[in-house]
């Protein structure tokens, strides 16, 4: 028998919480994780407690930022060549700016 899991505050997790997504919803769901450097479990309890998602830089932060970056250029791209700004976009822009901001010391919480 496997080592019981236990948090930082040496709770037994136990308990399995699922919920569906439509693959829309997955795929930002998943660049919201990338771009946080936590684990998808970890940052899924954090935002649905309502808890502060902090993100600390590394390497593999910085390479998601690079990467959802360099999609926004091809989706800015391709709006100058004259189709429309998708919700997706800017709600993927927002968080990029968030993460950034918060990085540099100018987040809401004074970091």
């Amino acid at each position: 028998m496997s080592a019981k899991n236990r948090d930082g505050k040496n709770r037994w997790r136990n308990i399995t919480v699922g919920f569906r997504v439509s693959p829309e919803e997955n795929e930002l769901i998943n660049k919201a994780v990338a771009l946080s450097g936590l684990p998808k479990q970890e940052y899924c309890y954090r935002r649905c407690l309502n808890q502060d998602v902090v993100v600390q830089g590394n390497p593999r932060v910085y390479k998601a930022l690079k990467t959802e970056l360099v999609a926004v250029l091809t989706e800015l791209q391709r709006i100058e060549a004259g189709n429309g700004v998708d919700e997706e976009l800017l709600n993927v822009i927002e968080l990029i700016a968030v993460i950034l901001g918060g990085m540099k010391g100018d987040g809401e919480n004074g970091e």
